[in-house]
């Protein structure tokens, strides 16, 4: 009997679901109260965006948006594999390159920067300036000024409002009755407003449009001039992107392709930009950036294994599963995600001391991601270590709160 049922109990061997909702405008019909309220809150809640100097909503306050952005920072992290840790150098660099391009942004934020453990090529932004690229994005470029134009593209996201304009949308289509109900009250619609788009999408899965998308490219570009790169750089990369596009690549497509689509026109749009541009910084980075990428790319390998062992988990190949699991863990032992997906096959075939042993590994090696904790806990469950059980949900639950963990917390509660 499988130790762990069926995937509808806890989340897939990467994290959560990869599925991405698309925010989109949707018609809809108000009463003339309801229209005539928020026409008076939008009259006297207007803006200048910090980047593109033009008028704009401003329901959702800089500090809503450094929250947000706070709050769902870890949570979003650890939902795509959790932080890439094993070599803390190229963190760092990674790290130097944001800094570098944030310090000559429009607009002041505390913007971080983060390398997620996850082979998808993608980057996101949230509000407030948390920025995340992932490992496997790392892989795919060339130079530093490449890296560059993916993280002053991100940039820009946060500078320009961009995901707090989604926030915005979804409070106005969604949350009229409340904004009207808080004009109408007397209490502050700001906070009203950011609650309702707190309980919307996180701007993380949320398509950006052709606009923001324009605006990241031309912006992000003289943010990489300003801080010393080549923008010609950003022009490659799109073509690039172009590329892999029309070759329909599986992995880009549910990755960097499905918020930032790209197409020849913003091809087209950065080459005049660059072409406005005049004179520019010519750095590259290639070789620096060979370098610091030297240790990832000689483990691809073992990460290219773990994927397979992944979707062979996703089919129920349960021995597929742990012997890429094995060949993973051979080429690079300090991986805690591969001593992970080894557990959970041990596990759904019903050795459960072996698959504690495995969690038991990966926790010890990764102490500070979730899916580790929920599995194990499952086992311990299984096992009747009921108090072990317990503490490994709570645990999952502080780090990403998973109906698996949930319900696991809520049937030994019944059970006392």
């Amino acid at each position: 009997m499988n130790a762990i049922r069926s995937e509808n109990q806890l989340p897939g061997p990467r994290g959560a679901s990869r599925a991405r909702s698309h925010s989109r405008v949707v018609p809809f019909r108000l009463g003339a109260p309801v229209l005539l309220a928020g026409a008076f809150i939008l009259g006297g809640c207007t803006s200048t965006n910090p980047v593109t100097g033009q008028q704009e909503l401003g329901l959702v306050s800089q500090q809503s948006e450094i929250s947000v952005g706070r709050d769902q920072y870890g949570p979003t992290r650890q939902s795509q594999g959790g932080d890439y840790q094993l070599d803390p150098r190229l963190v760092a660099y990674v790290r130097s390159v944001g800094n570098k391009l944030a310090e000559k942004a429009d607009r002041r934020l505390p913007y971080e920067f983060v390398v997620v453990n996850d082979s998808t090529p993608n980057a996101w932004a949230l509000p407030g300036g948390k920025i995340a690229i992932n490992r496997g994005l790392l892989t795919e470029l060339d130079s530093e000024a490449e890296l560059a134009a993916v993280l002053s593209h991100e940039i820009v996201h946060a500078a320009a409002r961009h995901g707090a304009q989604n926030m915005e949308r979804d409070v106005m289509i969604g949350g009229a009755l409340t904004v009207a109900s808080a004009l109408l009250g007397g209490s502050q619609y700001r906070d009203l407003a950011m609650q309702g788009a707190k309980l919307g999408a996180s701007a993380v899965n949320q398509k950006y449009s052709r606009d923001d998308e324009r605006e990241a490219d031309f912006y992000g570009m003289k943010y990489m001039a300003r801080a010393g790169y080549d923008p010609a750089a950003a022009v490659d990369l799109q073509q690039t992107f172009v590329r892999l596009n029309r070759e329909r690549r599986g992995n880009w497509l549910d990755g960097l392709f499905a918020s930032h689509p790209p197409s020849q026109e913003r091809v087209d749009n950065n080459r005049r930009a660059l072409a406005a541009m005049g004179q520019v910084p010519s750095y590259r980075g290639e070789k620096t950036y060979a370098k610091r990428l030297a240790y990832l790319r000689r483990v691809e390998p073992a990460y290219e294994a773990y994927d397979k062992g992944v979707k062979a988990m996703e089919k129920g190949d349960l021995a597929t599963a742990e012997k890429m699991a094995a060949r993973a863990i051979r080429l690079e032992p300090r991986e805690a995600l591969f001593y992970g997906l080894r557990g959970e096959a041990q596990a759904r075939g019903g050795d459960l001391a072996a698959a504690r042993a495995s969690y038991d590994e990966a926790i010890r090696r990764d102490s500070g991601y979730y899916r580790h904790y929920v599995v194990r806990g499952l086992i311990r469950e299984k096992q009747g270590d009921v108090a072990g059980a317990r503490s490994d949900l709570q645990r999952s639950m502080q780090l990403l709160p998973t109906s698996a963990a949930q319900k696991g917390l809520v049937r030994m509660q019944r059970r006392r």
